[in-house]
């Protein structure tokens, strides 16, 4: 948020904080839930650089469209192992998940 937005709404009685403050989180499960986010996002991407319909990629790794729906969604029921077996069913190289988890830009096809 940009610093003025938030002395505006700071101003009209507002509580302006991260997302781990509001909800309580230790500096490590933010972390974790950065991490997360940050591989469901490639995974999206990846995806969608592979032309793959959620449908599709669901049979890659054998789950469901509504499965991969929510795993590029960051659903808190997904599991790290999950997102992470679908990127290398999607042809990522330890060298792209590594740039996943250092939250560096761009995605090699």
């Amino acid at each position: 948020m940009h610093e003025d937005k938030a002395k505006r709404l700071e101003a009209k009685g507002w509580k302006v904080g991260s997302v781990g403050d509001f909800l309580g989180l230790t500096a490590d499960e933010e972390a974790f839930v950065e991490l997360k986010l940050r591989l469901a996002g490639g995974l999206r991407e990846r995806r969608l650089l592979c032309r793959l319909s959620q449908v599709q990629l669901a049979r890659a790794v054998r789950s469901s469209q509504s499965r991969v729906a929510k795993m590029e969604a960051g659903d808190p029921s997904v599991s790290v192992d999950l997102l992470v077996r679908s990127l290398l069913a999607l042809g990522a190289s330890p060298r792209d998940l590594a740039r996943l988890i250092a939250g560096k830009k761009g995605i090699a096809a």
